[in-house]
């Protein structure tokens, strides 16, 4: 059995996706290309995916990841604010959250809550000072960052002593049925529907893209001893019917 202290950190949360991009280099570009040219289809599409139950999963998944009122939130990939909706309604004042993602085009999708700041950045490199927020959430875009390492100690700059981290992410199921099932869903009958209900001709290539990146994706005692060596305590993995992961930490130090 590895302990904490065998399992290797990592850096890139996979490999290059050649059939997408040739190089880490154009990976930033293909990802802000295609995440802007498919905002307008996001949302219907990923109701569709969790067959309407994602704000229920998000909202419960932020309360035990300890989210509480009059906590000042930052949510890293904000996107079109699936996450983002649930933090405001939690911490009770929008203007208490602050959302970040590289993609204009998915914030200007987003329906949230004029009061709630919206900011173009990339988790590697947040406009934010040290010791600023009391939660930090992600939900969905850990796969999507291209230096897990550099992301997770701006995590940890950026949250005030004791102040708590969430990430939501997909992970493949234990079993090999499991993982053939969520194959199928994702990465065959997604991309089908969506020839069907969708605006953007890239929709159903990105569905397609976020199943191949699940599948490269590291485990998740790689993401946790990575967390843990930016300096992040009482890291933990919350699993939810086998493939949605909640990874939770906290910042060492006395809440202010």
């Amino acid at each position: 059995m590895k302990t904490s202290e065998s399992v290797p950190t990592t850096h890139a949360p996979h490999i290059p996706l050649t059939d997408y991009y040739q190089t880490e280099q154009d990976r930033q570009a293909y990802l802000r290309k295609i995440f802007d040219n498919t905002a307008a289809d996001y949302d219907r599409i990923e109701a569709m995916l969790a067959w309407g139950t994602g704000s229920r999963y998000r909202h419960q998944a932020l309360i035990r990841g300890g989210l509480q009122a009059g906590m000042k939130v930052l949510d890293v990939g904000v996107g079109t604010g699936l996450v983002a909706a649930q933090a405001c309604l939690l911490a009770g004042d929008p203007a208490l959250v602050t959302g970040v993602d590289p993609s204009p085009g998915m914030m200007a999708a987003s329906k949230l809550p004029k009061t709630m700041v919206l900011m173009e950045g990339r988790a590697e490199s947040l406009p934010f000072p040290d010791n600023h927020f009391d939660f930090l959430s992600m939900g969905y875009a850990l796969r999507h960052i291209s230096d897990l390492g550099v992301a997770f100690a701006e995590f940890q700059r950026v949250l005030k002593p004791g102040g708590r981290l969430c990430i939501l992410e997909i992970t493949q199921a234990k079993s090999g049925l499991g993982q053939w099932l969520l194959k199928t869903y994702m990465r065959g009958v997604i991309p089908l529907l969506t020839r069907f209900i969708s605006r953007e001709k890239d929709t159903a290539t990105i569905w397609r893209y976020y199943w191949d990146s699940i599948e490269a994706c590291v485990p998740p005692e790689q993401v946790m001893a990575t967390l843990r060596a930016a300096g992040l305590t009482q890291v933990k993995q919350h699993l939810e019917v086998g493939v949605f992961s909640e990874y939770q930490a906290i910042k060492p130090g006395n809440v202010s």
